[in-house]
């Protein structure tokens, strides 16, 4: 019930109850009755039925927002931000379409709230992508306003959701609780870049003629507003057109539109040849027909021309080099497509591409585009007969010939593994993303070749960012889930060496690897546990992925392997057992398994580094709620003696965990002492106490019985009085 629904006891109650007894229906006939219980049930289906339409709802605005991208260079942190977090609400609301219906009170008003907080947020990203980009940079604070707000209504809404209520799983409630703590320490301000563009901008806009302006602001703007080409300029042309006609003020439009001409008049001064722009609308149909329509693929993504020198970035995507080059002199760092911060600036001639270019223009009778100038003719890293056999086996990967992937993708594998020149090259060629485009192949030779020349090419620090950027996880999971085994063991040693880095911890762990990984540790080859337990081990490093671990079942399948002495995995899984203790779901998990014992066996027969960590794990075991429990129990396998002896010889983490172990087994043991102490005292007193009162007891009948003698040899009333009358 509402607050302003509830009845206020201070209230004057006869005028209420008067009032109420005349506003009041007269009592319902039975028929009337039914009919009301009809309505209800109409009204309780309804209500189910618009939850559920609700949810849909929830789950194609998440669909039409993370199909918005390409953001202007005004608040592009802001924008990507804020479609990433609301992409990662998609899981929780697939899982809230088979939640229970109809929804609860409270979680239907929170998700109505987000309802109305991503449509707005829709509207915003919508304006970050087709909007007018002087309009975008000169609303600064309208603009920044608007981020604000919708981060601080996505944040409430989010606090409002009851997980329980919807039954959304564990893992999605930790992502979804990570987006609220994102949306809830979101402070979104104008980034210095933008302010620059700003007063860029208002420089320009104030100036009351083109002599006034500085040349050096004008290129900036041409560069940092993407307006450079003829296209760039009529659309932004078109939109402030659209604006005026649509209800702005003319006079604002107006004076955009002469700043505009300003920056146009700027970029045709600095290159003549780009002419007058051609209305696309007078071309004959003739004229249409007898162009042929350029693939995407071959177009620049920045100028959308046909990439005459196309260059691979860092994120792995392709640009004409011309276009990129002008992108990073003017200050940028990320990937103009995917918004992904650039790790490094280099530039790697895409041949693979440009051979391709090259073939399809001569299929429709156009001449091949030329270069301005020969930058590379083949990467430093390779000869350039190493570099031509490279892209003729690329080219063999990109056909439909299933011989020919197999024996390229074999051959690729074979030169990846001889040097690191070679998984240079390879790389620097392009051809990882084509290797992770056929990780689903059906063929399963092709398969272990794919998987297997990626995980040579990944040794190569360079690519492992271009194999993640590629998108290769997912398909790295697929196969270490359903390849042969010889794919498995190499798609979980791909997925050790990309560990390596930080950051893909926990890509990988967010991707389903972990329990894929576990299941190869239970049933797989030797080299496949071996694989499986490396690339586990470096991913609990990271503490997120350690709950998904336990609830895995890593736990049991560890302690199994330390037990199985045939096993050989005794180091590997006493290492991973040292990290997950460390988790409170891994430490309850090991200390069900009754796990002491055999701890403590480690410590009294095991080599070095596993008594370390059977120490390691024991000094997580002993502390907290059961620490009283376990010290007892590992004092009675005689664990006193061994930690003496650790503590002297072991090595220097093993001392360590010793001397921890040893200074909380002596405070247990001197708290046993003090209680055994006590007891003993207790039990004394109480000894004493009997002991007292049995001698009272004793005493005290002593005199009852002297009394009951005195009584009876004193004379009667009766005898005396007898005497006395004789």
């Amino acid at each position: 019930m509402d607050e302003e629904a509830k009845p206020n006891p201070n209230a004057d109650a006869a005028p209420a109850a008067a009032e109420a007894a005349a506003s009041s229906p007269p009592p319902l006939s039975s028929s009337e009755s039914a009919e009301g219980k009809d309505k209800e049930e109409e009204k309780e289906e309804e209500e189910e039925e618009e939850a559920g339409d609700l949810v849909e709802k929830l789950v194609e605005l998440v669909e039409e927002i993370a199909a918005i991208s390409d953001f202007r260079n005004a608040y592009r942190r802001q924008f990507c931000n804020l479609s990433r977090r609301i992409r990662l609400l998609a899981p929780m609301l697939e899982e809230a379409k088979e939640g229970p219906r109809p929804l609860p009170d409270v979680s239907y008003s929170a998700l109505r709230r987000l309802r109305e907080a991503l449509a707005d947020s829709r509207e915003l990203l919508r304006l970050g992508v087709s909007g007018s980009k002087i309009s975008l940079v000169l609303e600064r604070e309208k603009i920044m306003k608007s981020f604000q707000d919708i981060t601080a209504r996505l944040e409430q809404a989010l606090g409002l959701i009851s997980f329980d209520e919807l039954d959304i799983s564990d893992e999605v409630r930790e992502q979804v609780e990570l987006v609220h703590a994102q949306f809830k320490r979101a402070k979104e301000r104008s980034d210095p870049s933008d302010d620059d563009l700003f007063n860029d901008l208002v420089s320009v806009y104030n100036s009351s003629t083109s002599a006034n302006v500085d040349p050096d602001i004008l290129q900036r703007l041409s560069d940092k507003l993407q307006l450079a080409t003829i296209s760039d300029l009529n659309q932004e042309s078109l939109i402030l057109h659209e604006m005026a006609s649509g209800g702005d003020p003319g006079a604002v439009v107006e004076k955009m539109s002469m700043l505009l001409k300003r920056i146009k008049d700027f970029v045709q001064s600095r290159d003549p040849e780009m002419g007058t722009p051609v209305n696309t609308t007078e071309l004959s149909g003739k004229d249409n027909m007898a162009s042929p329509i350029v693939p995407d693929d071959f177009r620049c993504p920045i100028s959308l021309d046909l990439m005459k020198d196309p260059v691979i970035v860092a994120t792995g995507q392709t640009y004409e080099r011309g276009c990129i080059e002008r992108w990073l002199e003017a200050g940028h760092d990320t990937c103009p497509k995917t918004q992904q911060k650039l790790p490094n600036k280099s530039l790697t001639p895409n041949y693979v591409l440009r051979s391709l270019i090259a073939q399809w223009c001569e299929a429709n009778g156009m001449e091949p585009p030329k270069r301005a100038a020969q930058h590379h003719n083949a990467p430093a890293s390779c000869t350039a007969a190493e570099h031509s056999n490279v892209v003729e086996l690329l080219q063999k990967l990109l056909s439909q010939n299933l011989e020919d992937q197999r024996e390229a993708a074999g051959m690729l594998r074979q030169l990846a593994k001889r040097s690191p020149e070679n998984r240079a090259c390879i790389g620097d060629a392009g051809a990882i993303p084509i290797l992770v485009s056929l990780l689903s192949t059906t063929d399963v030779s092709t398969q272990e070749h794919v998987v297997t020349a990626l995980l040579n090419l990944s040794i190569y620090e360079e690519n492992k960012a271009r194999i993640i950027t590629s998108g290769a996880v997912p398909g790295v999971v697929h196969v270490l889930k359903r390849g042969s085994m010889e794919a498995r063991e190499n798609s979980a040693a791909t997925l050790f060496s990309l560990s390596l880095v930080d950051e893909n911890k926990i890509t990988i762990g967010a991707s389903g690897a972990i329990p894929a990984l576990v299941l190869l540790l239970s049933n797989g080859s030797q080299r496949g546990k071996r694989d499986a337990a490396t690339a586990l081990f470096n991913l609990c490093i990271y503490q997120g992925n350690k709950g998904k671990a336990v609830r895995a079942g890593l736990i049991p399948v560890l302690l199994g392997l330390v037990t199985e002495t045939e096993s050989g995995m005794m180091d590997e899984a006493l290492a991973i057992l040292a990290i997950l203790s460390s988790h409170p779901e891994g430490k309850t998990a090991i200390s069900s398994a009754n796990a002491i014992p055999m701890l403590v066996g480690v410590i009294r027969n095991g080599s070095a580094r596993n008594k370390e960590n059977a120490a390691a794990v024991l000094v997580h075991l002993c502390n907290g709620e059961q620490q009283q429990q376990h010290l007892a129990e590992a004092q009675e396998q005689g664990i006193v003696t061994l930690l003496e002896e650790l503590a002297k010889s072991g090595t220097d983490r093993g001392k360590r965990k010793a001397i921890q172990l040893l200074e909380r087994m002596n405070r247990f043991l001197m708290q046993q002492s003090q209680a055994q102490a006590q007891a003993e005292a207790m039990a004394q007193a109480h000894a004493h106490a009997q002991s007292q009162a049995q001698v009272q007891a004793l005493n005290e009948a002593q005199s009852q019985v002297e009394m009951q003698v005195e009584q009876l040899l004193l004379p009667t009333t009766s005898h005396l009085s007898d005497r006395r009358d004789g």
